[in-house]
C-alpha cells in the first residue's frame, strides 16, 4: 500500500505539471519592456512558475504533516513548550532586526534621493530581500515545530515512517527558501523591466541590493540563533550530563526546553535565511554578470536578456527537480547510519543527474544562435554541482560516525578531554584540504569552460553559474539539512515523555544522522558562498561603473567608459599586491573572520555562563528535581538564552555592515577590493574547519553513547560532551555565520559602491593618501 505521503504527492505532482504545461501553452507572447528593450523569451515564465510550485508543495508537506497523529499528551505538551519559546525568541528578533532595517532603509533612501549616488528602487529591493529572508525562517521554524513530537510519535511506529515525517517536514523549509527567493526575484525583474526605464545593466544593480536585505537579516538570524541554541545547550550539557550525570533531554533538566528552542531558532529559521541569501545571492550575481559580459562582448540585447535569465531558468527547474528527489526518500526499518545517509543521498543524486540533463537542453535552446559557449556554460553549471556534490561527501566522511576520522576522536576519549579537543581540531583543520581543493579546480574549469581565457568577463560569468548550480537542488539539500533538528527534537522529546527504549534508539539514529546531513547543508552553503563573493567581486566593478557614469564620467584609463573592461578598472584604480591600499584590505578582510568568530564566540560564552549558574541553582534550590517529583522552570532559562542573544548579536553583525563602507571611503576601490578577497580565502577555509570540527565532535560523542568506549556515563563519554560543548558554537554559531559575512560584506560593498566612488577620492585627499602627484 502506498504510503499516505506518496500517492498525496504523485496526485499533486501530476496535477501541477498539468498545470505548468497549460500555463506556457496560453501565455502568449513574452512581457517586453518599454520602447527599444527586446522580448524576454516565454521560456522564461519557468522561473516563476517553478517557484510557484515550490510553494503549492510546502504547502501540500505542510497539511501532510498536519495530518500525522502529534502523539500523546504528553508529547503534544512538550512540543508546545518549545514552540512557545520558539516563537517568543523570533518575535523579539524581529522586533531588533526591523529597527535595524528602518535605519538602514533611511541611510539608502538618503543615498539615492537625496546624495543621488544609487538607483531610488534600492532602498525597496532591500527590504523587500530582509522581509522574504525573515519569512523564510519564519515558515520553516514553525513547521519544525510542529512536526518534532509527530517525528517521535512516527518512530514509534516504524524507522522509516519517522524519517518522512522528518524529512518532508524539512522539506518545508527547503521549498519555501526556493520558491520564495526565485518568485521574489522574478517579481523584482518583471517590475522593473517593464515598468521603470532602467536598463539592463541597472536593473541588474538594482536586484543586487536586494541581496544586501537578504544578507543582513540573515546574519541577524544565524548570529542571534546560534547564540540562542549553543548558550542553551552548552548549559544543558555541562551541568546536566557532565555533572549531575543525568542523560541528555531528561526532563529534571532546567536548559532543555532552551536547548530544543535553539534546535528551531538556530538550525532552522538561522539556516533558512542563511540559505535564502545563498541561493538569492548566486542567481542575482549571476544574472549581473551575464549582462556585464554581453555589454563587453557587443551581444545584441535579446542575448544579454538571455544571459540574464539563465540563472532563474536553471533554478525555477531545479524545484521541480528536487521535488522528483524528495519523494525518492526512503529506508527500511534497522537501517544503519550509512543506510539512512544514502537513502538521503539517493533524493539528491537523483535530482541532480536530472538538473544536469535538462540545464544543457536550456543552455542550448537559448546560446545555439549566438556568441555564448553554450556548451562551456552547461559545462560550468556542471562543474558547480560536482563540486556542491563532493564537498558534501566529503564533510560526510570527516563528520559521521561511521568514517576514521569521527572514530579517530572517539577514541581519544580514553586519554580525557584534552586529546579529543586537540583530534577534533585537527581533524577540522585536515578537512579542509579537499574543499579548498575542489573549489580550487570548480573555479578554474568553469572559468575555462566558459571562455574565460580569451574572455576574462565570460569566465567570471562561469563562475557565477556554476555557484548557481552548486544550489539549483537547493529544495532538496536543505531539505536534508532542516530534517536535522526535526530529528533532534523528536529524540528529546521522546526521552522527555519516557517512550520505550526502542522508540529512542531510532530517533538516536536520526538525530545521527542529522548532524552529518546539517554539516554536509553547511558545506553547500560555505561552497556557494566562495564562488558567489567571488562574482560579487566582478559585480562590484559593474556598480563602480555605474556610479562614475551617475557622476558623468565618459572614460576610465583612457577607454569608454561603457565598452571598458574589468582590466581598465583594475588599472585605473591601481588593484595589485604592489598598492599598499590593498594589502591593507587583505588584512583588514581576514582580520574580520577572526574578530568576528571571536565576538560570537565569547557571546555564547557569556550567555552559557549563565544558563550554566541558573541550572545549577534550580538543582539546588527546587526540592525533589532531581527525583523527578518537581519540574524544572524551562522558561526562566528560554529567558535568559533569549535576553543573551538578543543583547550580543547587534555588535558584531553592525561591525559587518560598517567595514566594507568605512574601507571604502578611506582606503577607495583598490582597500575595498583587497577587504572582500581577504575575506573570502579566510573566510572560506575557517568556515570549513570550524563546520566539520563541530560535527564531528558531536557524531563522536553519539558514537560512545551508542556503546563504544564506555557507553553513556563513563568517563569516556564526559570528555566526548566537553569536546562536542566546544564544538557547539563551532559549527552552529561562528562557523555557519561566516558564510554570511563573506556575502554580505560583498553585497555591502556593491550597495555603497556609488558613495565610494563619489567621495572616497575627497577623503584620501585630506589624508594625504590619494596617490596623486
Amino acid at each position: 500500500m502506498k504510503n499516505r505521503f506518496v500517492s498525496l504527492g504523485a496526485k499533486g505532482l501530476t496535477g501541477a505539471v498539468l498545470v505548468l504545461i497549460f500555463i506556457l501553452q496560453f501565455t502568449g507572447t513574452a512581457f517586453a519592456g518599454g520602447g527599444a528593450k527586446p522580448e524576454v523569451p516565454d521560456i522564461w515564465w519557468l522561473a516563476p512558475i517553478g517557484s510557484v510550485l515550490g510553494l503549492i508543495f510546502a504547502g501540500v508537506f505542510y497539511c501532510a504533516m498536519k495530518k500525522a497523529n502529534p502523539g500523546d499528551e504528553n508529547m503534544v505538551r512538550i512540543a508546545g513548550y518549545v514552540k512557545k519559546g520558539a516563537m517568543a525568541y523570533l518575535k523579539q528578533q524581529y522586533k531588533i532586526v526591523a529597527i535595524v532595517f528602518v535605519i538602514l532603509s533611511l541611510i539608502l533612501a538618503v543615498l539615492a534621493f537625496g546624495l543621488k549616488v544609487q538607483s531610488e528602487w534600492v532602498p525597496f529591493a532591500f527590504i523587500t530581500g530582509g522581509f522574504f529572508s525573515g519569512l523564510s525562517g519564519f515558515l520553516g521554524m514553525k513547521t519544525a515545530t510542529e512536526a518534532s513530537s509527530r517525528t517521535a510519535q512516527g518512530a514509534k511506529e516504524s524507522l522509516d515512517r519517522g524519517l518522512k515525517i522528518a524529512f518532508r517536514s524539512g522539506a518545508v523549509m527547503g521549498l519555501i527558501v526556493v520558491g520564495l527567493g526565485l518568485l521574489d526575484i522574478s517579481i523584482w525583474f518583471y517590475v522593473l523591466y517593464n515598468f521603470t526605464g532602467l536598463n539592463l545593466e541597472q536593473i541588474t544593480v538594482t536586484m543586487l541590493c536586494f541581496g544586501m536585505g537578504a544578507s543582513t537579516q540573515a546574519l541577524f538570524a544565524r548570529v542571534g540563533g546560534g547564540i540562542f541554541t549553543k548558550s542553551a545547550d552548552v548549559g544543558a550539557d555541562l551541568v546536566g550530563k557532565v555533572e549531575a550525570g543525568i542523560p541528555e533531554d531528561d526532563p529534571r533538566n532546567p536548559a532543555v526546553i532552551a536547548d530544543n528552542v535553539g534546535d528551531n531558532v538556530g538550525d532552522v529559521a538561522g539556516m533558512g535565511a542563511d540559505l535564502y541569501e545563498s541561493y538569492c545571492g548566486s542567481i542575482l550575481a549571476t544574472a549581473a554578470l551575464g549582462v556585464a559580459a554581453g555589454a563587453a562582448l557587443g551581444l545584441t540585447e535579446v542575448d544579454k536578456v538571455k544571459l540574464l535569465i539563465t540563472p532563474m531558468l536553471i533554478a525555477g527547474i531545479g524545484i521541480v527537480l528536487s521535488l522528483i528527489g524528495i519523494y525518492m526518500v526512503r529506508t527500511k526499518e534497522g537501517a544503519t547510519q550509512k543506510q539512512l545517509l544514502g537513502s538521503l543521498m539517493t533524493g539528491i543524486n537523483v535530482s541532480s543527474v536530472l538538473i544536469l540533463a535538462l540545464s544543457g537542453l536550456v543552455c542550448y535552446y537559448m546560446f545555439n544562435n549566438s556568441g555564448v559557449p553554450y556548451a562551456g556554460i552547461w559545462l560550468a553549471i556542471v562543474t558547480g554541482l560536482a563540486a556542491g556534490v563532493g564537498i558534501g561527501y566529503i564533510t560526510g566522511y570527516y563528520t559521521s560516525n561511521d568514517y576514521s576520522p569521527t572514530k579517530g576522536i572517539a577514541s581519544q576519549s580514553r586519554t580525557g578531554p584534552a586529546t579529543v579537543i586537540i583530534e577534533g581540531l585537527a581533524v577540522g583543520m585536515l578537512s579542509t584540504a579537499l574543499p579548498v581543493i575542489i573549489v580550487c579546480i570548480g573555479v578554474i574549469l568553469s572559468f575555462a569552460f566558459a571562455g574565460g581565457f580569451s574572455n576574462p568577463i565570460m569566465g567570471l560569468y562561469g563562475i557565477s553559474i556554476a555557484s548557481v548550480g552548486m544550489l539549483s537542488t537547493l529544495g532538496i539539500t536543505l531539505a536534508t539539512d532542516a530534517y536535522g533538528p526535526i530529528a533532534d527534537n523528536a529524540g528529546g522529546n521522546a526521552q522527555m515523555t519516557n517512550q520505550e527504549p526502542g522508540v529512542r534508539e531510532r530517533t538516536d539514529a536520526l538525530d545521527s544522522l542529522g548532524n552529518t546531513t546539517a554539516a554536509t547543508g553547511k558545506g553547500f552553503a560555505i561552497g556557494s558562498a566562495a564562488l558567489t563573493a567571488l562574482a560579487l567581486l566582478a559585480a562590484y566593478i559593474e556598480e563602480i561603473r555605474t556610479g562614475l557614469v551617475r557622476m558623468g564620467t565618459t572614460t576610465i584609463n583612457g577607454v569608454d567608459i561603457v565598452k571598458a573592461s574589468i582590466n581598465d578598472f583594475m588599472m585605473q584604480y591601481d588593484v595589485t599586491l604592489m598598492n599598499p591600499k590593498v594589502l591593507i584590505g587583505l588584512f583588514l578582510g581576514s582580520m574580520m573572520v577572526f574578530v568576528f568568530c571571536a565576538l560570537t564566540m565569547k557571546a555564547v560564552g557569556r550567555a552559557a555562563s549563565k544558563m550554566v549558574e541558573e541550572v545549577r541553582r534550580q538543582f539546588k534550590e527546587i526540592t525533589g528535581l532531581m527525583e523527578g517529583k518537581a519540574e524544572a522552570d524551562y522558561a526562566t532559562c528560554v529567558q535568559i538564552a533569549t535576553k543573551g542573544a538578543q543583547m550580543e548579536m547587534i555588535f558584531p553583525s553592525m561591525l559587518a555592515l560598517a567595514i566594507p563602507v568605512v574601507t571604502g571611503l578611506l582606503l577607495g576601490v583598490a582597500g575595498v577590493m583587497g577587504l572582500l578577497a581577504g575575506a573570502l580565502s579566510t573566510g572560506f577555509v575557517m568556515a570549513v574547519m570550524m563546520a566539520n570540527s563541530g560535527g564531528a565532535w558531536d557524531n563522536a560523542k553519539k558514537y560512545v553513547e551508542g556503546g563504544e568506549h564506555g557507553g553513556k556515563g563513563s568517563n569516556q563519554h564526559k570528555a566526548t560532551v566537553v569536546g562536542d560543548t566546544v564544538g557547539d558554537p563551532f559549527k552552529d554559531t561562528a562557523g555557519p555565520s561566516l558564510n554570511i559575512l563573506i556575502k554580505l560584506m560583498s553585497m555591502v560593498s556593491v550597495v555603497f559602491a556609488g558613495l565610494v566612488v563619489k567621495y572616497s577620492p575627497q577623503i584620501m585627499d585630506m589624508l594625504g593618501i590619494s596617490g596623486k602627484k
